[in-house]
């Protein structure tokens, strides 16, 4: 089924207006990044945070660490789990429609740390009575995504059969970033009832890129 944006035309300075704030050496160093944690998996001096979720909202929501955007719940395991240098770390977890899950704590070295995600719905959120349609076919699917400066979901979500996001029409920014690419970045005019795709293959940066900070109303 389409996913539904209540989006109702509102601003915000947002992710876009407001900057990114520089994170932490280390992290940029080692290991929030997807793309760069398996490279410390031997290391005994990084914890690992480990993050559950019993329902398909809070597995497919989206991860922040200390700022940086790393995927959606239900990846981060694996080659992908979430290894970090010992201090100090925020964590938020976000979905469209639900209100922020956030947790802030402190990991020693080479400790394990569990956190069970429990997303609850934001009762602000309202379904735009005229809506359009927009279906995603990104590579790789796994980028996350912003209307507006809202993060949404990840892009899997949004493409294939009976899948799509639906918004509020009018004129709409869409950003889709992942960690070691390059974000892409572009603006629609939807009219009501329209339907519209985008079709992308996102660019490897050739630096590390820090992901868009979403709005945090």
């Amino acid at each position: 089924m389409p996913r539904t944006l209540a989006y109702t035309g509102k601003t915000d300075s947002g992710y876009m207006d407001r900057g990114i704030p520089l994170l932490r050496c280390a992290l940029m160093l080692c290991s929030v990044s997807i793309w760069a944690v398996t490279c410390y998996a031997g290391n005994d001096v990084l914890g690992e945070i480990q993050l559950e979720g019993a329902t398909k909202v809070e597995k497919t929501s989206g991860v922040w660490i200390d700022g940086q955007y790393l995927g959606y719940l239900d990846e981060l395991k694996g080659s992908k789990k979430i290894l970090l240098l010992p201090g100090e770390h925020k964590i938020a977890v976000r979905q469209n429609g639900y209100q922020d899950f956030t947790r802030e704590l402190v990991l020693q070295p080479g400790q394990k740390q569990l956190i069970v995600v429990k997303m609850v719905k934001d009762l602000r959120f309202k379904m735009p009575p005229v809506t359009a349609e927009i279906k995603l076919s990104i590579n790789p699917d796994r980028a996350a995504v912003f209307l507006d400066g809202l993060f949404v979901g990840h892009a899997g979500e949004f493409g294939g059969i009976a899948k799509s996001l639906l918004v509020a029409p009018g004129h709409r920014k869409i950003a889709i970033s992942l960690p070691g690419y390059e974000t892409f970045s572009t603006e629609v005019d939807l009219s009501p009832n329209q339907k519209f795709e985008i079709k992308t293959d996102l660019v490897k940066a050739s630096t590390p890129q820090p992901s868009p900070l979403p709005n945090q109303n």
